[in-house]
């Protein structure tokens, strides 16, 4: 105890010894030079490292606007493209116009471009200094090729990086795909000059007070003012976050820059440290001093809280924005599907399921058209809003783009609970949508897959989901089809066929079966219809009915529609100088043949090609496809009656209830569909619309086709009611042209027939 209570005593007293000592007013001079010597070094170390931060966070506001600004290009001529896939037949015109929208809105592409599937410059706006670039193939190199290829068949936007632009220059191009897949139609790409696009992004403050050099991958590809009065000592290299792109970039002050940042306090530190060593006077005023000091720093750094804090909220909103439709409001898809990975990973472990429903507009593609895209985004918006109000805690429901939603449920127990969904959803679809004043029903077909019976993860749950959508639309619209074991291998079958659809013209595996035409008024056989079979060299003889429709999805229905058309006049002129010559062929023309600009002068090329008079044939259209376009369609079927060809309205009574657009076009001949003649002798109200349609399409100089005839009784009524022509099996199926004349020439048609007439 004693030793303790001394030690501080003799302590006390060697203070007290310093004190008094006559060096002590050195040794406190030589205190405040060597405080104010480190003070001073510790304030510029400061100051390094406020330049520093200060231009990080110059270089992350730079990189977040870069980003911003890319992904608002981006997200923009995606737009285009989605627009370009949803209307395949958009004209240069109307195209040229929408890219000139938004040469005005953004004010800072260079060209905005189409390119074809073969990756070549086709339509360009502007033109004006941008001629030398049309024709130009943008897969000038293995890497950009890879690049496209990727970016076609996943969907996603490609950004080609600093390249050496074909009208002169550096920049870089934005792609998107127009569809992906075998739907793709080519990219739409905006160009930009570097220079343009670096004024347009940064401020004159950035360009007057940063040289600014561009990485990619590591490795310099664009610097922007280079200058010789920048800073060695300070820099600092950002990454910036773009889709395809690894970039970064390099951001050096100017000199006077980093001046203006360094503070005065370092040397006033030390000068008034040091004369606080001789002035002892001064030492309240260098007290306040150095509280006014640090008040400041804590200002400043409030200051820079409150600008992260801002940063971090825009970072939230830009995050939002990423994750959600612009038009609909909706979740996008990419938001959808992490959110569908995330919640089949709950239900793993709460051992539930997970309904994921798909959901396609009927015929939103032909009002669309017919229209107008504005329309088509109002009827979006309406219906998102009705959808959107099945959205809980349990339902998600998302926009996946063109006219498909996505709907996910959450802790289903049994079907009921998805049953019970898809009645809501069918509610939503009940009630006209009013747009543009004017009242719409609109409905809507469903594919639905449930974990886990349907799938494991997301992308199999989405593509059985999409399989079942198909196999809905395959049975009617208006439906719906819940993914079941057997599907993914009709769908494989169908895929395959497509393909082998793609070689069945170059490999000539198409064959035309004729189908006998009954004359009842003098019992002959005086035409014909031509039916399409396909020779498939492994499945056998195919029906119209298993290709038909997937010529019409990929396209190629057109090219099929000129063979039929090149084969029958094929036909004909072998038939001139035989017992058959007297013989019409009828040949089936689809929409979308119709739409071809090309139609007539092709049909004309066949007659005259084979040398076949025009009346010998004769072209059949459906109800529907007459009155799609009405005004268009008149014209193209008036230049087919010029030319000299017969026209026949086929299934004609189950299409619309308007008769009047058959007092406006040229047609000869109506054919009465099949499913009036099937109990036109056991149901009344068939066998009035039957004489109706005879007395209606006589009255207006039309021969009436009575189609689907299968008895005798049948046949006899037509007879007593004065129709032109019976076809069906009661006369023949449809056979090749060696046994249609063979039947012709023993008679074998004419004797199965016994045709009585009821007086």
């Amino acid at each position: 105890m004693e030793y303790r209570v001394s030690k501080p005593a003799s302590a006390t007293r060697i203070l007290a010894r310093g004190l008094l000592s006559p060096f002590f007013p050195v040794l406190i001079l030589l205190l405040f030079l060597t405080l104010a010597t480190v003070l001073r070094h510790g304030l510029e170390q400061q100051d390094d490292r406020q330049i520093n931060a200060n231009l990080m966070n110059e270089a992350r506001a730079m990189a977040n606007g870069l980003e911003r600004e890319f992904m608002i290009h981006a997200q923009a001529i995606q737009r285009m493209a989605q627009r370009l896939a949803a209307s395949p037949e958009t004209s240069q015109a109307v195209w040229r116009e929408d890219a000139r929208r938004y040469l005005e809105d953004f004010g800072v592409y260079q060209a905005i471009e189409w390119i074809d599937r073969d990756f070549i410059i086709r339509w360009l706006e502007p033109v004006a200094g941008n001629q030398d670039v049309i024709g130009f193939n943008v897969a000038f190199s293995e890497e950009r090729r890879r690049a496209l290829e990727s970016s076609r068949a996943s969907g996603t936007f490609d950004i080609s990086g600093v390249i050496n632009l074909k009208q002169g220059g550096q920049g870089l191009v934005i792609y998107a795909p127009v569809d992906t897949g075998k739907a793709n139609n080519g990219f739409v790409a905006g160009v930009f000059r570097m220079r343009v696009l670096t004024q347009q992004m940064l401020s004159s403050r950035v360009l007057e007070s940063f040289s600014i050099e561009l990485l990619s991958d590591g490795a310099p590809t664009y610097q922007l003012k280079p200058s010789d009065d920048t800073s060695e000592v300070f820099s600092h290299t950002e990454p910036v976050n773009l889709p395809t792109l690894n970039w970064s970039f390099t951001l050096r002050p100017t000199k006077d820059w980093v001046q203006s940042q360094r503070s005065d306090w370092p040397a006033m530190t030390f000068g008034s440290l040091s004369l606080l060593g001789l002035l002892t006077s001064l030492t309240t005023l260098l007290v306040q001093v150095m509280l006014k000091r640090n008040q400041a720093l804590l200002k400043t750094r409030r200051e820079l809280e409150r600008e992260i804090d801002q940063r971090k909220t825009i970072q939230l909103d830009v995050a939002r924005l990423e994750s959600t439709d612009t038009l609909t409001g909706l979740a996008n898809r990419r938001f959808f599907m992490e959110d569908l990975a995330h919640t089949l990973s709950i239900a793993d472990r709460q051992m539930r399921q997970v309904a994921l429903v798909l959901l396609d507009l009927d015929r939103f593609q032909m009002l669309n058209d017919s229209l107008g895209h504005q329309f088509g985004d109002e009827l979006l918006i309406k219906v998102s809003e009705r959808l959107n109000g099945l959205s809980n805690e349990r339902i998600l429901v998302a926009y996946s783009g063109g006219d498909e939603f996505m709907l996910c449920q959450q802790q289903v127990d049994s079907v009921d609970d998805v049953i019970h969904l898809l009645g809501q959803v069918k509610q939503c679809f009940e009630a006209p949508y009013e747009i543009q004043g004017q009242g719409f029903n609109v409905t809507a077909t469903m594919g639905i897959a449930v974990y886990p019976h349907s799938g494991l993860d997301a992308d199999t749950l989405l593509r059985n989901a999409d399989i079942a959508l198909y196999r809905a639309k395959d049975q009617g619209r208006n439906t719906y089809q819940f993914y079941t074991e057997g599907m993914q291998d009709r769908e494989v079958m169908r895929l395959e066929l497509d393909k082998d659809l793609s070689q069945a013209l170059r490999n000539d595996e198409f064959v035309l079966f004729y189908q006998p035409q009954l004359d009842l008024d003098r019992s002959e056989i005086n035409s014909v219809e031509a039916l399409i079979r396909w020779q498939h060299p492994r499945r056998g003889l195919l029906s119209p009915v298993d290709f038909i429709p997937l010529a019409e999805e990929s396209g190629r229905i057109t090219d099929i529609g000129r063979w039929v058309v090149m084969a029958a006049c094929r036909q004909l002129a072998r038939w001139q100088g035989t017992p058959y010559e007297h013989l019409r062929i009828a040949v089936n023309l689809s929409g979308r043949e119709l739409d071809d600009d090309e139609l007539v002068n092709h049909i004309r090329e066949a007659l005259e090609s084979e040398n076949v008079p025009a009346d010998r044939l004769e072209v059949e259209l459906t109800e529907e496809v007459f009155i799609q376009n009405i005004e268009r369609n008149l014209n193209q079927l008036s230049r087919l009656q010029q030319l000299g060809v017969h026209l026949a309205i086929d299934d004609f009574g189950v299409g619309y209830s308007s008769l009047g657009y058959l007092r406006d076009f040229p047609v000869d001949v109506l054919k009465i569909d099949r499913s009036f003649i099937n109990e036109v002798t056991n149901r009344h109200d068939d066998a009035v619309i039957t004489r109706a349609v005879i007395n209606l399409a006589h009255n207006l100089g039309m021969d009436v086709v009575a189609e689907g005839v299968e008895t005798e009784a049948q046949l006899t009524f037509l007879k007593n009611n004065h129709c032109d022509v019976a076809q069906g099996y009661l006369i023949s199926r449809p056979i090749p042209a060696a046994k249609l004349e063979h039947a012709m020439a023993d008679g074998s048609l004419l004797k199965r027939i016994a045709v009585t007439s009821e007086l």
